[in-house]
């Protein structure tokens, strides 16, 4: 499927169809043929530039630490942390920490029994056990899940 910025695209001023005809079989809005996007101001580029870096050096700033941080030490740059919100919004970043309540459990829910209470792990390959887990990185995060055998430690499968 085509996405609407490709279509758009596609529609040429000196073809023999008009740009309104184009337009109806590409099942694209006139409008989008004139619009023509603004680009980022050097100053909020600039802004962008700094918060990258600075998050790369401190992932866990969020929002506010981030605009005290910029006011603090850019004393030519004063931002209000609506810009910075936007900013962190436009770069897909937001601050690495504990949510709250992550670890608190739902009293309502079912309580699953412990099944290897009491039994003696003697061999290899007995008992297998599965683990997921999430790892920051520079430019994100991803999950690494693996497979271990509970006697020897040995790790079977990961991904």
């Amino acid at each position: 499927m085509i996405d609407r910025q490709e279509r758009v695209k596609m529609i040429d001023k000196s073809h023999r169809l008009s740009q309104r005809k184009q337009a109806e079989l590409l099942s694209v809005g006139r409008t989008g043929l004139y619009y023509k996007p603004r680009m980022e101001t050097m100053l909020n580029q600039r802004l962008m530039n700094i918060i990258d870096r600075q998050y790369t050096a401190t992932p866990f700033y969020g929002v506010p630490r981030m605009t005290d941080f910029i006011n603090s030490h850019y004393h030519d740059l004063q931002v209000n942390k609506k810009r910075v919100r936007r900013r962190y919004k436009l770069l897909d970043i937001r601050a690495v920490g504990p949510n709250p309540y992550t670890s608190k459990s739902d009293p309502t829910a079912y309580k699953y029994p412990y099944l290897l209470r009491g039994l003696s792990i003697e061999k290899p390959n007995q008992v297998w056990v599965a683990d997921i887990t999430y790892i920051a990185m520079k430019h994100g995060f991803m999950y690494l899940f693996a497979i271990m055998d509970l006697y020897s430690r040995y790790i079977i499968n990961w991904n």
